[in-house]
């Protein structure tokens, strides 16, 4: 006979169910029932010190994983905090689920200890959001949150918990395993034909494709496809848009271009809403129909063709049925312009002196890193020059969204999915400040890593925007400490630091640091220098 559980349990082992092996996390009251049913079980714990980490952990997992990364906290506060965090999930189109403790039921309208209203505040982030009902539906709630946050555009989910649906107990019924997965959206044969056929009818066509496909899976399939055209897909997931330093001087090839195939791309300000491919026709494979209206919206009759499918599903079609495109030189100009470095930026290699120049230290670390390196880039205009010249196994950035912050928390997620290889996390001063304190998370659960410090003294990005439209004499409210220790904050918390004011300390620093087996910080002094330009001269 089959026994009652609490609504605790039945949760933990629907997470199980789920294939969850890692949740991260943020203690408090609402949820103690769960840590009570997470005792001794094999989904283990990161405990981290702000519910918004405990987001960005989790989407650095799932990125790197392919699976939903699980963040849990409190309610009230712990969950406003938390929701701080899925605007980035949210645009990089990552399936996140954010589960949060909650007031209960029957004390609801009654002023309960931290009430909240916590639907209402995830809804506008997250693709589904709502309150667990009762104790016996709450497996059916986590597979259908799975599902969701997989479907079509990926993207973050929240449930909130009521403590008394917690603590209630029921007969578990655990869903099967196919409850958890994306329902199929696949691309039609017919359309797939159609879009093969428009490519190669194409003399200047270009797969430009979103960040749902900057995973494991998604990489594989690009790749394939990539191989059986001959073009290159462009992945475009920064908030500068044509002006991500990572993409050349992609502006040439979209000015020239006479198809576009936004393959799970939106039509947003990252392609100046159509206008950066003016002489372009449109494709759009899309899995959300509201997107599809503002792609028709904004294109018009530029918009020759519309497919329903998700990201994944139409990439892997059109990789098994694509054709080598009959313009391979269009192809090779493609990748040409996105490999464009500036020559004059040899003249960084190995500069003596300092404070050191952004470019400078880039090209250093590179030498430090290999193909089993992992990167986690954020930052305004330090973090472009990194972007620009870094390469490694894999890379995180903070996204189409453009908030700086996250990518403490993206190296801790990371080295949890990452056991093997370097992890090595990149920002300015301005970003180091936001999760500081997640340097004890990572002593505490032995997940170190390389987190490099450019530091300018200055929130650069916004030092930039007042000089350029206002004058230098009218920059202010930008200022940083010039020479603040933040390496002492990692070896306060249990880590290693390195500080570095010359070019000519720098190796042995990134060498110690690496050594060292520690979360470690390099705070390097850096000039303060805008992101840079990467447009090609004209011929």
């Amino acid at each position: 006979m089959q026994h009652e559980l609490r609504g605790a349990d039945i949760l933990w082992g629907a997470l199980k169910r789920g294939g969850v092996t890692r949740v991260f996390s943020l203690s408090g009251n609402h949820i103690m029932e769960v840590y009570d049913a997470a005792f001794g079980d094999n989904i283990s714990i990161i405990h981290v010190r702000h519910e918004a980490a405990a987001v960005h952990m989790a989407e650095a997992w799932a990125r790197l994983t392919g699976e939903v990364g699980v963040a849990l906290v409190t309610g009230g506060q712990g969950h406003s905090n938390a929701c701080a965090a899925l605007p980035t999930a949210m645009a990089s189109e990552v399936p996140v689920l954010l589960l949060s403790g909650h007031a209960p039921t029957d004390q609801l309208g009654m002023g309960a200890f931290q009430e909240t209203p916590q639907v209402a505040m995830a809804a506008p982030l997250t693709k589904a959001a709502w309150l667990a009902e009762n104790t016996a539906g709450l497996a059916q709630d986590v597979a259908k949150a799975f599902a969701i946050a997989r479907g079509g555009r990926p993207g973050p989910v929240h449930i909130s918990l009521p403590t008394d649906v917690l603590e209630g107990k029921a007969k578990p019924i655990l869903p099967d395993e196919a409850a958890y997965l994306a329902p199929p959206m696949p691309l039609s044969p017919e359309s797939c034909k159609a879009v093969l056929g428009a490519i190669n009818a194409a003399q200047k066509a270009l797969i430009v494709v979103g960040s749902a496909l900057n995973n494991p899976e998604g990489n594989a399939a690009r790749a394939a496809l990539e191989k059986a055209t001959g073009l290159p897909s462009i992945m475009m997931e920064s908030p500068r848009g044509l002006n991500d330093p990572s993409l050349g001087s992609i502006a040439e090839a979209l000015e020239q271009a006479d198809l576009v195939v936004l393959l799970g791309k939106p039509l947003d300000f990252t392609l100046k809403f159509g206008n950066a491919a003016p002489k372009a026709r449109f494709i759009a494979i899309e899995p959300d129909g509201a997107l599809v209206t503002r792609a028709q919206k904004g294109l018009g009759a530029r918009l020759a063709m519309v497919a329903m499918a998700s990201p994944i599903e139409a990439c892997k079609a059109l990789a098994e049925a694509a054709t080598a495109h009959p313009n391979p030189a269009w192809g090779d100009f493609t990748r040409e312009v996105l490999a464009y470095r500036p020559p004059a930026w040899a003249q960084y290699q190995d500069r003596a002196g300092g404070p050191i120049h952004p470019a400078t230290l880039a090209m250093a670390l590179q030498r430090h890193l290999g193909e089993d390196t992992s990167l986690m880039l954020d930052g305004g205009e330090v973090g472009q020059w990194m972007q620009a010249i870094l390469k490694g196994r894999e890379r995180i950035t903070n996204g189409v969204a453009g908030a700086i912050g996250a990518v403490t928390c993206f190296a801790i997620g990371a080295r949890a999915a990452r056991p093997e290889g370097k992890v090595v996390a990149c920002m300015g001063d301005g970003t180091f400040g936001f999760h500081m304190a997640e340097f004890d998370t990572a002593v505490r659960h032995n997940l170190p890593f390389v987190c490099v410090v450019g530091n300018d003294g200055v929130w650069n990005a916004e030092y930039q925007i007042q000089k350029r439209d206002y004058g230098a004499d009218r920059a202010h409210g930008c200022e940083l400490g010039r020479a603040t220790r933040y390496d002492l904050v990692a070896a306060a918390l249990g880590g290693h630091g390195e500080f570095v004011t010359r070019f000519e300390e720098l190796h042995p620093a990134l060498e110690r640091a690496f050594a060292s087996g520690k979360p470690a910080v390099v705070n390097v002094l850096i000039e303060g220098q805008p992101a840079p330009g990467l447009r090609r001269p004209a011929a």
